[in-house]
């Protein structure tokens, strides 16, 4: 069941993935007035699970059996189909290979960018929900492990650091990064139940 459960969460994923970034492909195209001849999820190699039509529109929307990617072709490129039937023609006005090169090089470039939008929105949708965790100095009950440097500055173990120089420091991590950065001249810290103050010596 777990195995189960881990392919359709990958499969979900994947679909995701390639939904939006055919959808750039295909927007793009809409833009620029490109007529898309389909837009499918997965591959469909000799038949789909599904496809649809709309009244009166040029493109077919379907899900292929394959999972193994997606495509929206797009009329006048050769793609993964390798059609090449429309090269026999003059290029029609809705055709790719009749758009100028900057236009042609959004629609190419479109699935990409919607990728990375997708991922500024994910890994900001996550900082927002989650934030960024760290331990506040404040909770930070058992005080400070000393090293040799630390000590001949004159800390102890077990000292709970308040401020560098009349600053209180926010986050426990920090209390080094803060000390260097600053060159704090002095530390008040809490010993033994007892607030006192540290003259660092650098």
């Amino acid at each position: 069941m777990d195995i189960l459960i881990k392919t359709l969460q990958v499969l979900f994923a994947l679909s995701i993935l390639i939904l939006i970034h055919e959808l750039g492909h295909f927007l793009f195209s809409r833009l620029f007035k490109i007529r898309v001849d389909k837009f499918y999820l997965f591959f469909d190699p000799w038949f789909s699970l599904f496809k649809y039509k709309p009244k009166n529109s040029d493109t077919e929307y379907g899900m292929g059996w394959l999972p193994l990617g997606g495509y929206c072709k797009i009329s006048g490129m050769i793609d993964e189909s390798l059609d090449t039937e429309m090269l026999k023609n003059e290029p029609k006005p809705w055709e790719f290979r009749s758009k100028p090169a900057w236009q042609r090089f959004f629609v190419m470039f479109g699935g990409v960018f919607f990728n990375f939008l997708l991922a500024i929105l994910i890994y900001s949708s996550v900082l927002y929900a989650w934030g960024e965790e760290y331990l506040r100095n404040s909770d930070a009950v058992y005080g400070i492990q000393t090293n040799d440097l630390s000590r001949e500055l004159g800390f102890k173990n077990g000292d709970r650091i308040l401020y560098f120089d009349g600053k209180p420091i926010e986050r426990f991590q920090d209390l080094q990064i803060s000390l260097a950065r600053n060159q704090a001249k002095e530390a008040t810290v809490i010993r033994g139940g007892d607030t006192v103050t540290v003259p660092i010596d650098q």
